[in-house]
């Protein structure tokens, strides 16, 4: 199910921030925890050391300074301390008094090392215990000071244990609080992020506006969003030039729409001028048959350009099919020569085929012809008297290119770069309606696409008009 742009983005700030401040939190607890227990585990340290310094041995007996055994902090049963001294065989040699008939429990072979663990008393408090061997000092003889450093001799278990309860209350509000925390810096960057958001998004809305505030009618208005972030700018200008492209588009209809209704226009008129001619009064048959004539040659004119407009709008709708076969060029441009060549004699124009027998390719026959059939009439249609055309071409890679040209050009580049589309001349006052009507050479160009090739015009020097046709070869 496809979700808005606002809840992912939302999702995905929140999302991040949960993340973040748990992984922050997991990180803060666990070294403040750490801290306070190596804090713990220090005092616990030192008091365990103070017990096993306290301790001396006389020969067989082990005795543990009274002094040490009353300090404070040994004595306080609010928060009391517990110690016990065993030999390694298990036999209780002293131990605290606030244990009574208690004993702690036993280290498996805690080694010279402290070995911290929990345990819990009887009473169901937590307790933080240290455990330790150690070798006593011998005890001063006759006078002499003991030993500050062990001589060797029997080895000796204390355990100290602290009462941890403190320590765990104070890592129970830490972990509170840092959720608490998590949990209110949540909250508000929930708050902080629909504001963001709704605000970051503001500008889409706006342009969504401007885009519902746009006429079918009128397409010359453009998207502004002025105050756009950069990143909705390419979104605002891409809309703009896709508008550009449907306002040209639409143009481009009503225009076409006004030329068909002017190319048919104008030979209706001369048909009915005609007929409304030859019925003004009584003639004789060649009269009827000249009005016939002149009618008829009209319509041929009118079935012309419907033909062409249905070939346009069949190839606009991609329904045209294309047979390959072998295409002998030259073969098919005199073929195509033939029914222009009494045209062509009349005003003694010059054809130069210059296409050499071994230029053969893979080509739809039928629609070739009608591009070579178009660019002829049309080179014999606008050469002047007493000119040329030529015809060259000649494969290079996987391409083949033909160029049809003629003399007695009267366009001017710009001109040229009109010459493909829909109903256009170069004499504006459409003399000559109904026989170049403007079609074919937009109809060479939509037909050239669909066989996959190129077509280019250009002016040459001298006036030499030339159309190149490029078509890529393929088995």
């Amino acid at each position: 199910m496809m979700r808005s742009l606002r809840t992912r983005l939302l999702a995905g700030i929140i999302g991040g921030m949960v993340l973040l401040l748990t992984i922050f939190s997991l990180l803060l607890y666990v070294m403040i925890a750490r801290a306070l227990v190596n804090q713990f585990d220090a005092s616990l340290a030192s008091i365990a050391q103070i017990l096993a310094t306290s301790v001396e041995r006389d020969e067989d007996q082990v005795e543990m300074d009274l002094a040490v055994q009353q300090r404070p902090e040994l004595q306080n049963s609010g928060q009391p301390t517990y110690y016990e001294l065993r030999r390694l065989d298990g036999t209780v040699i002293a131990k605290s008094p606030l244990l009574g008939a208690r004993d702690l429990p036993r280290f498996e072979d805690p080694g010279k090392m402290p070995v911290f663990t929990m345990l819990q008393n009887p009473d169901g408090k937590s307790l933080r215990a240290i455990g330790l061997t150690f070798v006593p000092r011998n005890a001063d003889r006759e006078g002499e000071q003991a030993t500050a450093q062990p001589t060797g001799g029997e080895s000796l278990a204390l355990a100290v244990a602290r009462d941890a309860t403190d320590l765990q209350r104070q890592l129970r509000s830490l972990r509170w609080l840092l959720t608490v925390a998590s949990s209110v810096v949540t909250g508000l960057s929930v708050l902080i992020g629909t504001v963001i958001v709704g605000r970051g998004l503001r500008p889409l809305r706006l342009i969504a506006a401007e885009i519902a505030a746009i006429n079918a009618d009128d397409l010359t208005a453009r998207i502004e969003a002025e105050h756009a972030p950069a990143e909705a700018v390419p979104i605002k200008d891409r809309l703009n030039e896709l508008l550009s492209r449907l306002e040209a588009s639409f143009n481009r209809e009503r225009q076409f729409n006004a030329d068909v209704a002017h190319e048919l226009r104008t030979p209706l008129a001369g048909i009915r001028s005609t007929i409304e001619v030859a019925l003004t009064r009584k003639r004789d048959s060649v009269e009827y048959r000249a009005a016939l004539s002149d009618c008829l040659e009209i319509a041929a004119g009118m079935q012309s350009v419907v033909n062409s407009l249905l070939m346009l709008a069949r190839l606009d709708a991609r329904q045209i099919t294309f047979k390959t076969e072998e295409i002998r060029l030259a073969e098919l441009v005199n073929n195509y020569w033939r029914p222009l060549a009494d045209r062509a004699y009349e005003r003694q124009i010059v054809l130069q085929n210059d296409i050499g027998p071994e230029v053969t390719f893979p080509l739809d026959r039928e629609h070739l012809s009608m591009i070579l059939a178009n660019l002829l009439d049309n080179a014999v249609e606008y050469a002047n008297e007493r000119g040329h055309i030529w015809t060259a071409a000649r494969r290079f890679g996987n391409s083949v290119e033909i160029t049809i040209s003629n003399t007695g050009c009267q366009l001017t580049a710009e001109q040229i770069a009109h010459v493909f589309d829909f109903f256009w001349r170069g004499d504006s006052s459409r003399l000559g309606t109904g026989t170049h009507c403007g079609l074919g050479l937009a109809l060479v160009q939509r037909l050239v696409r669909a066989l996959g090739g190129g077509v280019t015009a250009e002016l040459q020097q001298d006036g030499i008009f030339a159309v190149q046709l490029i078509f890529p070869i393929r088995p």
